[in-house]
């Protein structure tokens, strides 16, 4: 089995730096309506998702049938690969498991681009030759996981050109666009009405402190792949509190404001001391960082108390690249205490 971030069972009395959750939590409105849907859990959830599908096209100003919601982002893109059947996929690597998990399941032949680390893993113009008629799906994540590294617009506005002509779907995950300081100048949405080719993938996971409950959804424009996902998908595959959690969420902008600022603020707090260590840092866009320091770090810092994502099994890295969590200022003030207490002898990196 794949090892993710965030594996708290096994990992009992460490701090957790190693899942990319916002640090202030879940918003109040929405743990209570979680809580109070608990009496409402004893009978089955609405299938179609029919209110929280409405919250969420309000939210992002497109119609109610171009949404798909799932039990998490990974749910919605087994879905979706299940319901397209793609032959062959074109995959840059390093990034999130689950596309290479959900394109296997259906005997998909992955062509992987490897980002390269003199490049600072990110994606180059180049990437737009490799799409070809026989590409059933382009797979990107932006800001990508684990890396942090944003794709420059213009390019994401070329690939999707690009897709259409050779009638390739593209699947662009933008679960993390919501920390984001300028989201709108990094999406595809506004895309999404003229292209049908376009398939984003967002959740309620990490802004919004949901990772336990299991919320995802999909935007597309052509409503009949969205029927073919459903067709796919398990009955009732989001649970009741989850579907009130998301609609109580999508009205926390106050929230989703005030988690950007302290987390810009706490992120430039970890960078000037990953920085001022000698570690050489990547991308980090988003509510987290992506670094490089020698093999051992991992452990080191868990002698510490501390969990750190140690990125050595994504495909196209080894085992001197970490990841972590832009967290809180007290966990934070105490993670650069032990950073610089073991670094001593991780110097020349």
């Amino acid at each position: 089995m794949h090892k993710h971030g965030g594996d708290i069972y096994r990992n009992q009395g460490l701090v957790d730096y190693s899942a990319n959750i916002n640090f202030l939590g879940m918003p109040e409105s929405v743990r209570q309506a979680a809580k109070d849907a608990i009496d409402a859990s004893v009978w089955y959830p609405d299938p179609e998702c029919e209110v929280l599908k409405a919250a969420i096209a309000k939210k992002e100003g497109v119609p109610t049938e171009w949404i798909f919601c799932g039990n998490g982002a990974a749910d919605v893109i087994f879905s979706f690969v299940l319901a397209l059947k793609p032959k062959e996929a074109l995959l840059p690597v390093p990034s999130f498991y689950e596309y290479r998990q959900a394109l296997e399941s259906v005997d998909c032949h992955l062509r992987k681009v490897t980002l390269r680390e003199d490049e600072d893993f990110q994606l180059q113009e180049e990437f737009l030759e490799q799409i070809q008629k026989d590409t059933d799906v382009v797979v990107l994540c932006n800001p990508n996981n684990p890396t942090g590294q944003l794709i420059d617009q213009k390019l994401s506005e070329q690939i999707a050109i690009r897709c259409t002509k050779t009638g390739t779907c593209l699947l662009m995950d933008e679960c993390f666009h919501d920390f984001l300081e300028d989201g709108m100048a990094h999406t595809l949405l506004p895309l999404v009405a003229e292209n049908p080719k376009i398939f984003l993938l967002k959740a309620f996971t990490k802004m919004y402190g949901m990772a336990g409950l299991r919320l995802g959804y999909g935007i597309c424009s052509d409503v009949e792949l969205i029927r073919k996902m459903e067709q796919v998908s398990q009955p009732w595959n989001v649970s009741v509190p989850a579907q009130a959690a998301g609609i109580a969420a999508v009205k926390e902008t106050e929230f989703v404001k005030k988690s950007r600022k302290l987390m810009a603020e706490q992120k430039a707090v970890l960078l000037e001391g990953l920085t001022a260590a000698g570690l050489k840092v990547y991308g980090s866009a988003a509510n987290y960082i992506f670094f490089r320091a020698e093999p051992g770090f991992e452990t080191a810092m868990r002698q510490m108390g501390f969990m750190i994502r140690n990125c050595g099994n994504y495909d196209g890295l080894r085992e001197e690249f970490f990841r972590i969590a832009v967290r809180g200022e007290a966990d934070n003030q105490a993670f650069l205490k032990a950073l610089r207490e073991i670094l001593p002898e991780k110097r020349g990196i």
